[in-house]
């Protein structure tokens, strides 16, 4: 009998890889459009972001993004979902602010809440999804013998319909009172700069985060060649490419991790470790590099903030990377990223990775 794979209801990640221009950079004219910036504010719930770079360029860079800018700052609250739709929280967070909300849970096996933009998105289970009585779409892979069937609800919560009395918000409401009305942990993240006064938050009695960056500097270590090869770029081989941002993002991964593989003058036994620093073997080329680690949950328009802000403080011929991971949906390690690289004496050139760890 044939040993098949037990099913998964998440493809594997993909990985997408670009290579391109962009323009100058203002940081009083924040870019929306096109790559890099599109993808970065497409990705909503942020967990992680990563900055690697030179170790000389530290000071520009931490006195750019730690001295003058105010740490990042988010909730962690106990609420029902009916709570988030009532009152002044309502009214003055999703219709007139702009705040990041995700409950507590896996969108794969529990009931899970978004809020993003005023966009409300629940991941249900089918007994759930049916008590409810919302209406929905399938969620996940169908088919296959052990996976519960998944249901995915959303509401554009800023809609004029979405207020009591409409039909459609009154259904939403009946189904948090009487089915979604267990109380959840929510992370809360407000993307404006003020909060409203009286703030209807502080009813729930939320524990406030400070996201302090983590330094780690001075880090000796092998490098590898981050400049693209002309020949690549001339003769438009796209596979060549894809060779080199695969062993450039394995490289930098590697660094995050902080791993000896690519400390100088590691000497692990191949027996146990094959990897080896892109480049000459014979003559590895050293450098001292250092890595600032922001973790927490932040907006997508804080992580184009710290990119931005990087790119002005740095010289304009200086490498620097920026890695952003999303919370994970389902099993540890199933994230989407993104990450982006501008390549040494490359100015207006970056290295574009998205990493889709989602269906």
């Amino acid at each position: 009998m044939l040993s098949l794979p037990a099913p998964s209801v998440y493809q594997a990640p993909k990985c997408f890889v670009t290579y391109g221009t962009m323009a100058h950079v203002e940081p009083k004219q924040l870019p929306t459009k096109g790559k890099p910036w599109a993808p970065i504010l497409a990705q909503g719930f942020n967990h992680k972001v990563d900055l690697i770079l030179p170790q000389e360029c530290y000071e520009a860079v931490h006195q750019k993004l730690v001295e003058e800018l105010a740490a990042p700052t988010f909730h962690r609250v106990i609420m029902t979902l009916g709570q988030v739709l009532n009152g002044a929280f309502f009214n003055e967070y999703i219709k007139k602010g702009n705040v990041l909300m995700l409950s507590e849970g896996r969108t794969t096996v529990e009931n899970v809440f978004s809020l993003r933009e005023g966009l409300l998105t629940m991941y249900l289970d089918k007994e759930t999804y049916e008590r409810a009585g919302l209406v929905g779409k399938p969620h996940g892979v169908k088919g296959k013998r052990g996976m519960k069937p998944r249901w995915v609800v959303s509401y554009q919560l800023r809609d004029p319909s979405m207020f009591h009395g409409k039909k459609g918000f009154d259904r939403l409401l009946y189904a948090c009172k009487n089915v979604l009305n267990t109380p959840v942990t929510w992370l809360f993240c407000n993307a404006t700069t003020t909060a409203p006064s009286p703030d209807p938050l502080d009813q729930y009695f939320p524990t406030r985060y400070t996201c302090n960056p983590n330094l780690v500097a001075d880090m000796h270590v092998q490098t590898a060649p981050l400049a693209v090869p002309s020949e690549i770029i001339q003769n438009g081989d796209r596979p060549s490419l894809e060779d080199f941002a695969t062993e450039t993002y394995e490289w930098l991964s590697l660094i995050r991790l902080q791993s000896p593989r690519v400390e100088a003058g590691d000497s692990i036994d191949p027996y146990l470790s094959r990897y080896q620093v892109p480049g000459d073997g014979d003559a590895p080329s050293h450098s001292r590099v250092c890595k600032i680690t922001w973790q927490g949950f932040f907006t997508p328009e804080w992580v184009r903030g710290v990119l931005i802000n990087a790119l002005v403080a740095l010289p304009s011929r200086t490498w620097v990377f920026l890695s952003a991971t999303s919370f994970s949906k389902g099993m540890a390690g199933d994230s989407a990223e993104v990450a982006f690289l501008r390549p040494p004496a490359s100015p207006g050139h970056y290295l574009f990775w998205e990493i889709k760890g989602d269906e």
